[in-house]
């Protein structure tokens, strides 16, 4: 088949704008699985705001640094700006890649933070907003561990009334999460 030609009006040789490539990863918990119940409804909220939506599978990789590991060889041969997004061991994993592979955002469910069995964060590694979701009553990870988290690093936090998987507040999930994307795309403010 032959190239399409310009039709009348449209200048020869203009060169077409795309719009920039945007990316949302999912990086799920030890106990799930890459399109489970939270990643499928927040994958259809990246969709509607402009994201193509990935999820990593870690089924089978038990250790932390490994699950980083294939987090970052899947991110590189992504281009555009990269907003990640985690459950439970998911959550560690997306603070531990986070400025490694220059994160827009992150956005985190129940994060696994601070448990002695998971190799140390170091300080200040979130150089970019951040926002946890955490339930009230969660069995697996105590909130406490993300308030501790957002404290440090100025996230914005929101506990609800759950358990470890949040399954029954998903609709509120999503509504946080679009909230966040709708965000990043806002102008700072400067204050005087």
């Amino acid at each position: 088949m032959s190239e399409e030609t310009p039709s009348a009006g449209e200048p020869s040789g203009a060169a077409e704008t795309a719009a920039p490539q945007r990316h949302v990863v999912f990086s799920h918990g030890q106990a799930s699985g890459p399109w489970g119940r939270k990643i499928t409804a927040l994958a259809e909220v990246a969709r509607s705001e402009g994201y193509e939506a990935h999820s990593v599978d870690y089924r089978g990789l038990e250790a932390p640094r490994e699950r980083i590991a294939r987090l970052a060889d899947y991110c590189k041969v992504l281009s555009g700006d990269l907003v990640l997004v985690g459950s439970s061991l998911g959550g560690y994993v997306t603070v531990a890649s986070a400025s490694v592979l220059h994160a827009r955002g992150i956005f985190l469910m129940a994060p696994a933070l601070y448990f002695p069995e998971l190799p140390p964060l170091r300080a200040g590694i979130v150089d970019c907003p951040a926002a946890v979701v955490h339930g009230w009553g969660d069995e697996v990870v105590p909130f406490e561990h993300s308030v501790r988290f957002a404290q440090s690093c100025r996230a914005a936090l929101h506990l609800l009334d759950s358990d470890h998987n949040l399954h029954n507040q998903i609709r509120v999930i999503q509504n946080l999460f679009e909230y966040f994307l709708i965000a990043l795309d806002l102008p700072t403010l400067a204050f005087e």
